[in-house]
């Protein structure tokens, strides 16, 4: 097997690695991560604790197959909002131009005024903290993103041929831009959405690194590293490891999505 092949193939193996970790532990984990056990706190990797136990005592590998959940639901829930409303807003957009477009243009600009993270913590300072709160707010800056992704794609395909002979036959601007807009800009679209997947578990850590993502007991890779940086010299993996799954879990979204954007948009490769 190539090198290239195999470059390929690990991000799949590795995404499907994560998300069967994340899906096994709704089920089973290990250890009971509520559970304290304070003269088992700080044990180097064992047979019973393969990574060892965190400040408190508890396993760190169960808390890093349910941290993998808020992870990956809180981003893949972001991606949702933002494809359900950034989509329809720009294919409206596009297909009328006018106040319209300029309204959604105008709205996106604001939107981008405010850094994405900035922007998630002051919605979160008004809903107050949790995941789903969380993925809502990281969701409303993926509006724009897709909105803006889909107005640029499709105001291209409605200059087509193709687009001028479905005026022709009757049908109206809602049709044609579900029958032969939509199916002609997915491409950028599945691009854009394997862009904000990665940013959206990169920004769930960063929230939940503040304490504004996922709450106790749930576990969440970002706090686990907020919470082990005053044991960096006495345990330095209570930080690396969970560390190391929010990089991977990144790789692996962007290497899966590699091929796509290749095979799609090979100018996003440049």
């Amino acid at each position: 097997m190539s090198g290239g092949r195999l470059a390929r193939l690990l991000g799949p193996i590795l995404l499907v690695f994560i998300i069967g970790a994340a899906l096994l532990s709704l089920l089973w984990v290990p250890w009971d991560i509520t559970a304290i056990d304070v003269p088992g706190r700080l044990q180097p990797g064992s047979f019973r604790h393969p990574l060892g136990t965190d400040q408190l005592g508890r396993d760190l590998l169960s808390l890093l197959m349910i941290g993998a959940r808020p992870a990956l639901g809180v981003a893949a829930l972001a991606l949702a909002v933002g494809l359900a409303a950034g989509v329809p807003l720009g294919l409206l957009a596009a297909a009328k131009p006018g106040w319209i477009d300029e309204l959604v243009a105008r709205m996106s600009d604001i939107v981008f005024a405010f850094p994405a993270l900035v922007l998630a913590m002051l919605v979160l300072a008004v809903w107050g903290p949790g995941a789903s709160h969380a993925a809502l707010a990281i969701g409303l800056f993926n509006i724009p993103v897709f909105a803006r992704v889909t107005r640029a794609a499709a105001r291209a395909i409605w200059t087509r041929d193709f687009i001028l002979a479905a005026r022709l036959a009757g049908k109206g601007q809602t049709r044609i831009s579900i029958e032969h807009v939509l199916p002609n800009i997915a491409g950028p679209l599945i691009v854009q959405a394997t862009l904000q997947l990665s940013l959206g578990v990169l920004a769930e850590a960063a929230l939940s690194f503040l304490g504004l993502g996922a709450q106790p007991p749930v576990a969440s890779w970002g706090r686990m590293v907020a919470e082990a940086q005053t044991l960096i010299g006495v345990a330095p993996r209570l930080a690396l490891l969970p560390g190391l799954a929010i990089v991977v879990t990144i790789c692996a979204i962007n290497l899966t999505g590699e091929p796509l954007r290749d095979r799609l948009a090979p100018e996003a490769g440049l």
